[in-house]
This record gives C-alpha cells, sequence and structure tokens, in this order.
C-alpha cells in the first residue's frame, strides 16, 4: 500500500534524521518523566526537563515516534471512542524538537516539505493557521508557497500553547487538510464537521509566562510538534475516517470474523467494532507498560477500558470471554516497531482474559436488570434513569456508571447523576452512623506541641546513641514538667536517632537515660510532620523537661528492621524482573521479626515463581553488594530510573535507596549497609488479598533461621507419626489424604440420599405459578446443601428453593431461584429476610444467595416465612 503507516512512521523518522535530528526511542505510557502524570499523552512528554531547563541532552534536535493515551485526567477522549471517526485511546504522535536550535522558519519549512513532498499531499488542499498577532509566521508560511487566502489567524483558545499557567508558552501553527466536499463540514479550519481536519501542530516555544501573566522572550526560543500518526495515515491513503487506514482494518476484520458480522453494513455493529478494535490497542500497551486493572489510577482507566470494549462485544452478540484472544492481532501487528509487545504477549492474555471472566459476572447480573429498569422508564415516557435505580445497581451488583450512562445513551436517555450523587451521600451518612465512624482528629497536646516546640531532627541514619535535650512530655494528653516511675509517657527531644514509624517500618524501641531516671522506649510515632514521639515507661527515677538524655536504639530490634527493610526492596525488583512491569507495591510492613509485601498482579504465584523469586533475592544477599542512598530532587530521582509511582506524594527532595543495578527506589527508612547483612530470606506464603492484589510475608537473618529449624522440628513429628522415613513423608501423606477424602465422599453421599428422600422436613406450595420447595436439612454442610439445592432446582426446572439447616448451635441458609425467574424473584432479597428471622445476615447473586444465622430455634419460622415472601414479591 502507498503510504501504509510503516511507510508513514520510517518516512518520518529518515527525513528528520536528513536534516540533523536525534532519532529517541518512544517512552512508556507510564511517564517516568513526570509521576503527576496519568499517562504519556504528548511526544513532548519525556522532554519535559529539557524544555523546562532542568536538564540537558547530547543532542539539540530530537524526533520521536511516541506512544500516547488518552483515557483519562484532562485530555480523555473515550467517550467518544467508536461515535466519531477520528478519536482513539490509544495512539502514536510524530513529532520533531529543538531545544534551543533552529526555531520558526525551519519548523515550517520542514512541516510543509514533509506533508507536501514526502508524504505527497496536494499544497491545493492544504489549509494553515496562526496566532492571531503572529506576523512572522504569516510571511514565513507565505514564504513557502502557502496563498494569504489559505493562512487563518485565530485566538488563543486554538492558537497558543502553554505548558501551565506559568512557564514555557508561544504561538502555534497548525496544518489541516481539505478532504473534499463529499466529507460533511465547514470548508475552512476549526468550523463545523471533518471536511477541514487539522493533521499538524507546530508550537513556537517563545515565552515564559510568569506568576502575574506577563510574557518573557526566552533567550533561546524552542520547538514542539506533534501529529497524529493515525489521522496521517487516513489522509495520506486517502480515506475518510481514521478506521478505514491500514492502522485499523487488519483489527476490524478480526473483530467482525469473531462477531460474525461484517464492518460498513449497520451503524450499530460499526460502532461496537470500532471500540472493540481501538480499546484493544489500548489495553495492549497498557498492559505492556505494566499496568494492570485495579480500582485506583492507572490500573482503574485499563479497567474501563476493557470493560467497555467487552460490553460492546456483548452488543455484537459475544457473550463469552474474546478479547483476550484478539490481543495477539495487536501483538502481531505492532511488534515489529514495539517488541515490548511480543515479550509481554502472554501476560496481556492471560490479564485480560481475567478481567473479562470477572466482568462477565457482573454483566450477567446486572445487564437484565439495567434493561428492565429502562423499558419500564421508557414505557412511562420518562427519559431520565433515577438516581435509585442507578444506585441500586451500582451498589448491589458492582455494575459501573460509565457504562449505564452509555447503555442509557444507546436508548436516548441520561442518568440522573445528581440523584445518584445523593444516594451515595445518604449511603456514607448511614455508614457512619451504624459504623460509630468518628472522624479522626488530631489531639490537642499534639497542636499544640507542633506550635510549640521546634522539628526534631532525625539523626539515626548512621547513628544509634545522642545526647538529646527534654523538649516536651506529655502524660496522656496533658503536658506535664516531669514524669516519675511507673507513669507511661511520650516524649518529644531536639534531635532523635529513633526512626519514627513510617512507610511500612516500625518506629525503634530503646533506651532512655538521664541523670536521675530512665524510659524504656516502646514505640517511636510521627504524629505531626515535624513532631516525633518517643512512647514508653519510666521505669527508674523520674526525668523532666529540659534535661539532657543519652538516647540508645535497641540495635538488634533496628538491625533486624533494617535486614527486612532492604529484603524488601529486594523483593519488589525481584518481583517485578520475574512477572513483569506491572508488579507495583500496594502496601508492606516491615518490622523486626518478619516483612509484609502487597503487590499488583493478576493471578496466585505457582511453586515455581515462590521458589525462583527466593533464590534471585538470596542471590543478591550473596554478592553482598553496598546498599547506596542519596539525597536528590524528585525529577533527578525519576530521571535515574528510581520507581515513582502516580498518585504517590512526594517532597522536593527524596531519599534515594539504591542496590548497585538491581533495585532504585524513593525511601525514607534504614537499610542495611550491604545486601550480605540481610544473612538468609526465606519467602513465608504467598496469598491474594482483593482482586490483584498478592501478598507475600517473609523472614530475614536469625527469623529465617529460626522458621527453617521449626520446619524440620514440624517434618520429624509427622514423621513420627505416621512412622515413614522423611523421603517417604509426602507418598504416605498422599496416600492418607485420598482415603480420607473417599471416607468424607462416602459420608456426604449417604447424608444427601437421607435429605432427599426426607419429605417430613420438606414442603412445597405453588403460588401464582411459580413453584417453591423449602426443607430443613440438619446435617448437611453448605457443600451437602447446594448439591441438594442443584438436585432440587433440576426436578423442579422452574422455580425457588429454601434450604435451611442447624449445626453445632449456628444457622445456614441457602436459596436458589431459577433464571427464568430472577427478575421477578431475587434470591439475595428471599435471603436477608430470612436470615433477619435467625439473628444473621447474607447476600448473593439474583440466582443464589447463602446466610448465616445464631439463633436455630427460630429456624423453622425462618423457613416458613418463604411462602409469604414469595408471594408478596410476586404482587409488586
Amino acid at each position: 500500500m502507498k503510504n501504509s503507516t510503516q511507510e508513514l512512521r520510517q518516512a518520518f523518522i529518515r527525513y528528520f534524521e536528513q536534516h540533523g535530528h536525534q532519532a529517541v526511542p518512544s517512552s512508556a505510557l507510564i511517564p517516568q518523566a513526570d509521576p503527576t502524570l496519568l499517562f504519556t499523552n504528548a511526544g513532548m512528554n519525556q522532554f519535559k526537563r529539557v524544555f523546562l531547563g532542568e536538564e540537558t541532552r547530547a543532542y539539540k534536535r530530537a524526533v520521536t515516534v511516541q506512544k500516547c493515551l488518552r483515557a483519562g485526567g484532562k485530555h480523555n477522549d473515550l467517550e467518544n471512542v467508536g461515535y466519531t471517526r477520528r478519536h482513539h485511546t490509544f495512539f502514536e504522535m510524530l513529532g520533531n524538537f529543538s531545544f534551543g536550535d533552529y526555531f520558526k522558519k525551519d519548523a515550517i519549512q520542514f512541516g510543509w516539505e514533509f506533508l507536501t513532498q514526502t508524504v505527497g499531499l496536494a499544497k491545493d488542499r492544504m489549509w494553515v493557521t496562526i496566532f492571531r498577532d503572529d506576523d512572522e509566521a504569516d510571511q514565513l508560511w507565505k514564504k513557502v508557497g502557502v496563498p494569504a487566502s489559505r493562512i487563518v489567524r485565530c485566538g488563543e483558545k486554538d492558537n497558543f500553547w502553554q505548558m501551565g499557567d506559568t512557564g514555557p508558552c508561544g504561538p502555534c501553527s497548525e496544518l489541516h487538510f481539505d478532504q473534499g466536499p463529499s466529507v460533511p463540514g465547514d470548508d475552512r479550519p476549526n468550523g463545523e464537521g471533518d471536511r477541514v481536519i487539522e493533521i499538524w501542530n507546530l508550537v513556537f516555544m517563545q515565552f515564559n509566562r510568569d506568576a502575574v501573566g506577563t510574557l518573557h522572550p526566552l533567550p533561546k526560543p524552542s520547538i514542539d510538534t506533534g501529529m497524529g500518526l493515525e489521522r496521517l495515515a487516513a489522509v495520506a491513503q486517502g480515506v475518510y475516517s481514521n478506521y478505514d487506514s491500514d492502522v485499523f482494518t487488519p483489527l476490524l476484520t478480526v473483530v467482525a470474523a469473531r462477531a460474525g458480522v461484517r464492518y460498513g453494513e449497520q451503524e450499530q455493529t460499526d460502532r461496537s467494532m470500532r471500540v472493540v478494535a481501538d480499546h484493544l490497542r489500548a489495553i495492549t500497551f497498557l498492559m505492556a507498560d505494566g499496568v494492570l486493572p485495579s480500582n485506583e489510577g492507572r490500573g482503574y482507566v485499563l479497567r474501563r477500558i476493557l470493560r467497555r470494549a467487552a460490553r460492546h462485544g456483548r452488543l455484537l452478540g459475544i457473550v463469552e470471554p474474546f478479547l483476550y484472544g484478539l490481543t495477539e492481532a495487536v501483538v502481531s501487528q505492532m511488534a515489529v516497531v514495539y517488541s515490548e509487545v511480543r515479550s509481554a504477549a502472554a501476560t496481556i492474555a492471560e490479564a485480560t482474559r481475567g478481567e473479562e471472566e470477572r466482568f462477565i459476572a457482573t454483566l450477567d447480573q446486572g445487564l437484565p436488570i439495567l434493561n428492565e429498569m429502562i423499558a419500564k422508564a421508557r414505557s412511562t415516557g420518562n427519559k431520565v434513569l433515577t438516581g435509585s435505580d442507578v444506585f441500586k445497581l451500582y451498589d448491589t451488583y458492582g455494575f459501573p456508571m460509565d457504562l449505564m450512562g452509555e447503555a442509557c445513551r444507546e436508548q436516548g436517555m441520561t442518568l440522573d447523576e445528581a440523584g445518584f450523587d445523593q444516594a451515595i451521600e445518604e449511603q456514607r451518612n448511614r455508614a457512619r452512623k451504624t459504623g460509630g465512624f468518628v472522624q479522626e482528629i488530631a489531639r490537642p497536646a499534639i497542636a499544640e506541641l507542633a506550635g510549640r516546640v521546634g522539628t526534631t531532627k532525625f539523626i539515626g541514619y548512621d547513628r544509634l546513641e545522642s545526647e538529646s535535650l527534654v523538649q516536651a512530655i506529655l502524660k496522656g494528653d496533658r503536658l506535664v514538667k516531669e514524669a516519675a516511675e511507673g507513669d507511661e509517657v511520650e516524649i518529644v527531644l531536639d534531635v532523635t536517632p529513633f526512626y519514627a514509624e513510617g512507610g511500612g517500618q516500625v518506629g525503634d524501641r530503646g533506651l532512655l537515660l538521664g541523670h536521675e531516671g530512665q524510659v524504656e522506649i516502646t514505640e517511636t510515632t510521627r504524629p505531626a510532620p515535624t513532631v516525633i514521639l518517643h512512647k514508653g515507661t519510666v521505669t527508674k527515677g523520674r526525668i523532666r523537661e529540659g534535661e539532657a538524655l543519652h538516647m540508645t536504639v535497641n540495635a538488634t530490634t533496628r538491625q533486624d528492621a533494617q535486614r527486612n527493610h532492604t529484603a524488601t526492596h529486594l523483593l519488589h525488583a525481584a518481583l517485578r524482573d520475574l512477572l513483569g512491569p506491572h508488579v507495583k507495591q500496594y502496601g508492606s510492613l516491615v518490622g523486626p521479626n518478619r516483612l509484609r509485601f502487597d503487590f499488583a498482579h493478576f493471578r496466585p504465584l505457582s511453586s515455581r515463581d515462590v521458589d525462583e523469586i527466593e533464590t534471585v533475592v538470596n542471590h543478591e544477599v550473596r554478592k553482598n553488594e553496598r546498599v547506596a542512598t542519596e539525597v536528590m530532587s524528585i525529577q533527578d530521582a525519576v530521571a535515574k530510573g528510581a520507581l515513582a509511582f502516580f498518585g504517590d506524594k512526594y517532597g522536593e527532595q527524596v531519599r534515594v535507596v539504591t542496590v548497585e543495578s538491581f533495585s532504585k527506589e524513593l525511601c525514607g527508612g534504614t537499610h542495611c549497609r550491604q545486601t550480605g547483612d540481610i544473612g538468609l530470606f526465606r519467602l513465608v506464603s504467598e496469598t491474594g488479598v482483593a482482586a490483584g492484589v498478592r501478598r507475600i510475608e517473609a523472614q530475614t537473618g536469625s527469623g529465617a533461621l529460626a522458621q527453617m529449624k521449626q520446619l524440620e522440628t514440624d517434618i520429624r513429628e509427622l514423621s513420627n507419626l505416621l512412622k515413614v522415613g522423611q523421603s517417604e513423608l509426602v507418598a504416605k501423606t498422599r496416600k492418607v489424604m485420598t482415603q480420607l477424602k473417599d471416607k468424607e465422599r462416602e459420608l456426604e453421599e449417604v447424608k444427601l440420599k437421607m435429605a432427599g428422600g426426607s419429605a417430613a422436613e420438606a414442603m412445597a406450595k405453588t403460588i401464582a405459578g411459580v413453584q417453591v420447595h423449602v426443607q430443613r436439612t440438619d446435617g448437611l454442610d453448605v457443600n451437602g446443601m447446594r448439591a441438594l439445592a442443584d438436585q432440587l432446582r433440576d426436578k423442579l426446572k422452574s422455580g425457588v428453593v429454601a434450604l435451611g439447616a442447624a449445626n453445632d448451635g449456628k444457622v445456614s441458609l441457602l436459596v436458589v431461584v431459577t433464571k427464568d425467574l430472577i427478575a421477578r424473584l431475587k434470591a439475595g432479597d428471599i435471603i436477608k429476610e430470612m436470615a433477619a428471622e435467625v439473628g444473621g445476615t447474607g447476600g448473593g447473586r439474583p440466582e443464589m444467595a447463602q446466610a448465616g444465622g445464631k439463633d436455630p430455634a427460630r429456624l423453622d419460622s425462618a423457613l416458613e416465612k418463604v411462602f409469604g415472601l414469595v408471594e408478596r414479591m410476586l404482587e409488586r
């Protein structure tokens, strides 16, 4: 194909290389140069510090093809994708840059020459816009051959760019292309429709705006340009829509084949196919750059994109997971340019499938109810879905607000967002009241201290002892002048070697010694930014305000905590190396006796993963590498490769902890001097704590050794109990477990058979044509009740099954509703009423719900209640 996307990429890079530009690889979609930015959304992001004069490069001219995403924050095109021909989430931006080198003349010459000569766009179909006061740009455009009639002056809204309220800024000039009268729209730039569309924006960075808004000329003006590759490809290939270019046609082909439809025959299915094709690219590239679906930050944006694509798949008739299989089409198309998508292909497919499966469960529950709500509203002539209905779907079934809004939009309806917000606030108020929630207020004594004493200086990174002056003594919430033996106190000092709890690391313990007394410190905290409290008990004599104390940190607990903290950094690095860049710390606890590390990952670790992680960390320990610390600006830290995450708060100056080339993190905690100080690392457990969040617990040093010795003791004891040698222990245990499971299965079969034939304990009625089976099933556990419910449901074909059992003083309840009835009867609604009767709570899906209770004496009453509940629900 003439002017294929790949040819345009290569031609752009080649053209600017021939004009003295350095080809710079695309940076990641996660902007490492600016942790405050959600996603890389322009080519200039990776050069921001260069433009601000904070960094220099070995070159003054650069050219890039940059991966970008606009689906969150200020720049958000998500809701428009699929509905227009030119909006995308993921896209590639072509850009050329000058850092104080060439300026307007060359930028204009390059832009015009590349589009009209290299690409071959017709000169008489080109338009140019300039800032209203930019006479210099006007003359330069005329000089390259643009007629005055094709140059349009515009205001600040369209043709003046600035990085922020203050800082570098300047006029810009845009190149537009007239697609011809067959395309709807005005025949001039910035009009209605798509006939004349912007292709390339040239920013002339020539001013610095100060705090009062005055523009001052920059000593070295610069150039920043940006052109969407997808839009250029459409124009160069002579097609009206970006989706008709070779960027998207391969993807639309595989989507159409999967859905069993043809693109271009019906606008509604075309729109859904465009959404899926676009979102597949965003999903693939976000995951390749280390983002996983979650409920916050970048992960939440990815979750919205993926779930929006899944819902449009359902509109195309695809009801099972399918996106994960189509990500390979993106990988095949883009790996030649971006090798990272090929290396991450398996992770992308696996994580996508997991998220699809979770979302399908949500849709299966929520979509029928949403469709019923919409139909009911439309039947009464109402074009607004009420806030209470929206809240019920959101709160009970986890149905996403944005998908509800889109479903309403497709039916010509809107959401009552104000009513929804009110329902959310009412729920929060109820939660506060029922939970006894009281907003935490800083202790008055702490606020007084912060204003009265100076900042406590921490000096404990390189020493464990110091001489300090007592600034204040807190006894409870009272400031006192002195404390005597037996008093529990919190002491503020001018300087301290005691580390205050923070960054996941627990506070130090130790001793304070005065002329007349001694305080044993059990906890060190920082309740206010400037205040460090040493909490403990006066164990001898007395201490006074203003007294000089000798402070000694407990070296054993500090060193053990340091081992665990440095090991946490090694663990984090090992996880990212072995599992992928999507691994992100979600929380940690670093104490003297153990470490706990929560991180983003989409599946449990295999035993092989666990072994490999433990091996890698211990390898770094044995290398005995230096652990270096350095204080620098957050910008310098990120530029040097330190991990920084969007949403985390950092000061102007940060502390960077580096383990040679293996790990580099921002951290204020205390650490070993060498990795060999850790001694030994043992990974104790790996579990899940939430969807997409895993937890590792581990031990180091003497704790790890003690754990190994305990395991050896347990193995010896098991060997003695089973009367086999240690080498035969696993085989013998398997045999015993198999025998035990066989006996348990036989017992459950007997119980189930007895319960199934227990007509005396069952009650059955037909209510308004609905069969209702109620039965008491004492002796059956929850699994047995489920098995019996399945039997009864299959036997009824259509109806309601309610079971209850009293075992060991506790009540178990189970309700099943066949799928044909869930629009009228919800298992969760029935079981809530039953559970209340036996002093319990419960819930579940519309077709199946479980509950527990504490009052077996009320079980019969709860079961008898079912018939009346079903009757009332059917009458509604």
